[in-house]
């Protein structure tokens, strides 16, 4: 089928053209807030030769290269053949932090840190310190780190500088920076292909939830690295890639501004993160074709919050001298506060945004009936 231009478009089209070809001239003054940086004379020499994305990716590296750090880390692990010591072996292990403050902390992936006998920090000066743990949280694969630095070597991403990422959209242009390989404070650019993708986290049973997913190459090494937008705040935390082959697919994941404001305030002021306690050890998911979806109750805390609310697990009794369970007269949570719960996964994720002293009301299936049963996290 033929599609036909009205002949006015003829008339207007000139015009249109003109006025997109001004506003892009404009760019160079309205992409960015970001300063042109001083510290780059090659950058104010070429300024009018760059194109408009050059100058918003220069301006976002020079911005934020500086607070980006490069740790390496070192387990050592005791070879042994039955009772005989056959030494010790160094495993090393290299990841990326963002500097938080000018009281020296800094933010990384628990995955970067899990284990390592130590870990030292390089800054952008070649300058390097041992850092000390401040807390961690596995669940959202998130640490804090401390170094012992002069406040002038620090150039902090404060919470001031952070993107709120629950805006962001996917086609939205980012940055990466990070040590991919050890090559320090690389700058990789891309786009945000998806959002809230969720991934298993550390711990069985919970997943890290909200994740930004982006095309950027991001690979070993980038962990723990900034995913920046283009006025150069934090949006992100790079934390995985989706790989066969242990480089970048295209295919990598950040834990969004918003989880780390949540909680890296608590790592640094407990060392962990604290959340309500509901007192349910242990549950199974029923299978997909069972006539009501839901997670069976296997294990109650003694006197904990769901052993008070009346919660009831698996009925014990004794026979022929056996400890024997009936599973069959354990309660089946089916929702919490009315959003229903089929896997693990989506307990936990309503459980996590609640703190201590919280009120929930649990749908359960008892002796099939339908009951409510409030209770109060700990």
């Amino acid at each position: 089928m033929k599609r036909f231009i009205p002949l006015s478009l003829f008339v207007v089209l000139p015009l249109i053209l003109s006025t997109a070809i001004w506003l892009m001239a404009q760019v160079p003054e309205t992409a960015s807030t970001l300063p042109k940086p001083k510290e780059s004379p090659l950058f104010v020499e070429r300024y009018a030769e760059l194109q408009p994305n050059e100058r918003v990716s220069i301006q976002v590296y020079e911005r934020c290269n500086k607070s980006i750090v490069n740790i390496d880390t070192q387990k050592i692990h005791n070879i042994t053949f039955g009772p005989i010591s056959l030494g010790q072996v160094d495993e090393p292990g290299a990841g990326s932090g963002i500097i938080l403050d000018q009281e020296g902390h800094i933010l990384t992936n628990f995955h970067v840190i899990a284990g390592v006998d130590t870990a030292m920090i390089t800054l952008f000066n070649g300058e390097s310190y041992e850092a000390t743990l401040v807390g961690f949280d596995p669940i959202t694969d998130l640490a804090v780190i401390k170094i012992k630095a002069s406040k002038e070597v620090l150039f902090p991403i404060t919470p001031d500088h952070f993107g709120d990422s629950s805006k962001l959209l996917v086609g939205q242009q980012i940055f990466a920076i990070g040590n991919p390989f050890g090559l320090e404070r690389t700058l990789t650019a891309g786009l945000i292909s998806s959002l809230n993708r969720s991934m298993q986290s550390h711990i069985e049973g919970r997943s890290i939830r909200g994740l930004i997913q982006t095309d950027a190459a991001i690979n070993p090494g980038n962990s723990g690295g900034a995913l920046l937008d283009t006025q150069g705040r934090l949006i992100g935390i790079n934390t995985a890639i989706a790989t066969k082959s242990g480089g970048s697919h295209g295919v990598g994941f950040a834990i969004p501004s918003r989880t780390i404001l949540q909680i890296v305030p608590q790592l640094i002021r407990n060392g962990k993160v604290i959340r309500g306690e509901t007192g349910i050890d242990k549950v199974r998911e029923l299978p997909g074709g069972a006539k009501v979806q839901g997670l069976l109750v296997l294990v109650l805390s003694e006197n904990g919050p769901a052993a008070k609310g009346g919660l009831r697990g698996p009925r014990m009794f004794r026979e022929r001298g056996v400890t024997r369970y009936d599973v069959s007269a354990a309660d089946v949570i089916t929702a919490v506060e009315g959003v229903p719960v089929k896997v693990v996964d989506d307990f936990t994720a309503i459980i996590d945004e609640r703190v201590p002293g919280d009120r929930i009301v649990l749908d359960v299936l008892r002796e099939g009936k339908m009951i409510k049963i409030p209770l109060t996290l700990e």
